[in-house]
């Protein structure tokens, strides 16, 4: 599967599966949001969480367990949940959690939040039965400071929002930070940390999160109203905004790049414009378009979003229903502003670039405090401080980005004093050395961590972000992944393996915004099948063995990437020793963040570790990934944009084609 060049013709935009209710684009989601970078820690406080990222660069998973009993009991037809549960014995897990993401689709609107909670939990519970993911941690995001630093630390949602424009470092005009690998800078291209610290930084939306605190603040945005029929927002910019290239702001450059997020082939999060709860959900048309097969897909049709440019500073959006969350969703990076007709990848523009890549990797073209200076891959990256910026102006002349993914140099840039702020590897981390002072009226603990015999300055918080091992499943066998997730044990991986610096996970969805509430999370983990009947948490070594020999699984192989961290790799041994003696052999390997990210989308990977951020409090930015037509790989990353499962072969209609 190919990107269009830019050079394709512009009435070939995308086919994108649209949603029936809304005309939108079937779901959103990487492996991760925002997958998130990162091996095992939290990536030196640029990412905090994603989503996600906060670990520096530690994506970890996004999973979701198995449960075994509820369909067959044990697995034991080891079809890949293929056997019906409760009784629907024509209906696969697959079919189960399709029909749930299509229900929370339908039924957008505000009175149906319980019907959608409802469906959350069954997305939840058909991942689990069907073990196409299995969770095991959320994070506990720890971020340490040299004391010439002076900064505002890092809400829940994580320090890829932070713009470090107060930021400043004692005796220096540069500060130091560090990031993973990532290959565009087009705002439309990005559903990662690595490029979203950066974009951030550099590409100012309507609103923001200032420091990854969830409370809104206007950026170019200097006020709205809302129609009395709770469809039409009225948006009023802020006038004397000023690009990077010297061009003022306007309205029509909103209307440009919120289009180009919405039809231009390079995007891949279309979905949060066209779709809701997990997006706008913006009125628009779509037409049926027939390729050289015959098959008959929906596309949008071009310019036809209901958005309309009032004045030079007053534009005006529509959507198919009310949605509580526009304001939300439009903090995301992929909304960041770029000047009209800048590259000519919708209908109606040129393109005033002669070359795209000086957008992707040469310069940026935004409204943010900060620019790109300069970007050597895999190396490191620059910014300089934009003058002319209409807010507060940074105090820091530069941000370097040391771009450095392996634990053992990450540590040595931190001691040596070539960071400024960061997070401690795990394999180098020791928690009796962080002390607790004081919490804060947002629940962020504050203290001390000794590095080396220095004194730094730390933060500790519960993020919302979820670490999971996931499978492809046309590459796995369902009792092998069962078998998987009966001996991870998620209570043994958080406490040795990350050192205390996770919290347990037993679902995808953090305790903190679970849709039945506390007292409904605290019921799903009491029934977790694959632990043990007193400690949920625990590794049952022996309900592994017996579901792969219930099964008949004969020699398997493997393999399981991982992110480049010593953590993820001796949480991955771990399993690996457990099931020994067994026909599951095991392979380990590692891959770049980017590589990782790539061989997701070419549908050629087993079992690999990843993680999710929340780039806002909601569940279903997050759930849209499980679509199960959404996890085929053979669309991403052009048209589908779920986690790189490839569920949809379990869906009845593909076997019954089969």
């Amino acid at each position: 599967m190919s990107r269009n060049s830019e050079g394709d013709e512009l009435n070939s935009t995308r086919r994108r599966r649209l949603l029936a209710a809304l005309g939108g684009s079937a779901s959103v989601g990487l492996a991760g949001c925002s997958a998130i970078f990162g091996g095992d820690d939290g990536d030196d406080g640029e990412d905090g969480e994603d989503g996600s990222d906060g670990s520096d660069g530690e994506d970890g998973s996004d999973g979701s367990d198995g449960e075994d009993g509820s369909d067959g009991s044990d697995g034991e037809d080891g079809s890949d949940g293929e056997d019906g549960e409760d009784g629907e014995s024509d209906m696969t897990h697959a079919d189960k959690a399709q029909a749930a993401w299509e229900t929370i689709s339908n039924n957008p609107a505000p009175e149906d939040q319980d019907l959608r909670n409802e469906a959350y939990v069954e997305i939840e519970e058909a991942v689990r039965d069907d073990m196409v993911m299995i969770n095991f941690a959320h994070d506990i995001a720890e971020t340490m400071w040299y004391p010439r630093v002076d900064w505002e630390t890092s809400g829940t949602l994580g320090g890829s929002y932070h713009q470090h424009k107060t930021t400043s470092v004692e005796g220096s005009g540069r500060l130091q930070l560090r990031n993973a690998t990532n290959s565009s800078l087009d705002p439309i291209e990005s559903d990662d940390e690595a490029s979203a610290a950066v974009l951030n930084k550099c590409y100012d939306k309507l609103v923001h999160y200032p420091q990854g605190i969830p409370e809104l603040e206007n950026q170019v945005l200097d006020s709205f109203e809302l129609s009395d029929d709770g469809l039409t927002y009225t948006f009023n910019l802020k006038e004397g905004v000023q690009f990077h290239n010297g061009e003022e702001l306007t309205a029509n450059d909103v209307y440009y790049s919120m289009r180009r997020l919405a039809e231009a082939n390079k995007s891949v999060r279309a979905e949060f414009v066209f779709e809701a709860p997990n997006g706008i959900g913006i009125e628009h048309e779509t037409e049926t378009v027939t390729d050289d097969e015959g098959n008959e897909t929906e596309e949008v049709v071009p310019d036809s979003l209901a958005l309309e440019v009032v004045d030079d500073y007053t534009l005006e959006l529509t959507t198919a229903a009310p949605n509580p969350a526009v304001l939300d969703v439009l903090t995301y990076q992929a909304f960041g502003i770029l000047p009209e007709g800048l590259v000519g990848d919708i209908e109606g523009y040129d393109g005033e670039l002669d070359n795209v890549d000086r957008l992707r990797t040469q310069e940026t073209f935004g409204t943010g405090p900060w620019q790109l200076e300069s970007w050597a891959q895999n190396e490191e990256m620059l910014l300089s401080r934009f003058d002319d910026y209409y807010g507060t102006v940074p105090e820091q002349e530069e941000i370097i980005y040391r771009i450095v993914e392996d634990a053992e140099p990450r540590y040595t840039l931190q001691v040596e004093g070539n960071l400024d702020i960061f997070t401690i590897p795990t394999s180098y981390y020791n928690a009796d050395n962080y002390t607790v002072e004081e919490t804060d009226d947002r629940g962020r603990q504050l203290g001390t961590y000794t590095l080396e015999g220095t004194e730094l300055g730390y933060q500790r918080l519960t993020a919302l972000v979820t670490r999971y091992f996931g499978f492809n499943v046309a590459n796995t066998d369902r009792p092998v992944r069962q078998a998987v997730a009966y001996a991870l044990g998620q209570n043994e991986v958080a406490e040795q393996v990350f050192e205390g610096r996770k919290v347990p996970a037993f679902s995808f969805t953090p305790p903190s915004i679970w849709p039945t509430g506390q007292d409904g999370y605290e019921q799903w983990v009491s029934e977790w099948p694959y632990g043990t009947e007193d400690e949920p948490g625990a590794s049952n070594v022996q309900a592994a063995r017996d579901v792969l020999e219930e099964n008949d699984v004969g020699s398997t192989e493997l393999t399981v990437t991982t992110y480049q961290s010593p953590t993820y790799q001796n949480a991955a041994a771990l399993i690996r020793d457990k099931l020994a003696g067994t026909d599951v052999n095991f392979s380990l390997e590692e891959a770049a963040f980017s590589d990782l990210i790539q061989r997701g989308y070419d549908g050629n990977l087993q079992m690999y570790s990843l993680g999710w951020g929340w780039s806002w409090e909601s569940v279903a930015y997050g759930h849209f990934g499980f679509e199960p037509k959404n996890t085929d790989t053979s669309g991403m990353p052009e048209e589908n944009n779920g986690y790189y499962l490839d569920w949809h072969v379990n869906l009845s209609e593909n076997q019954e084609s089969e």
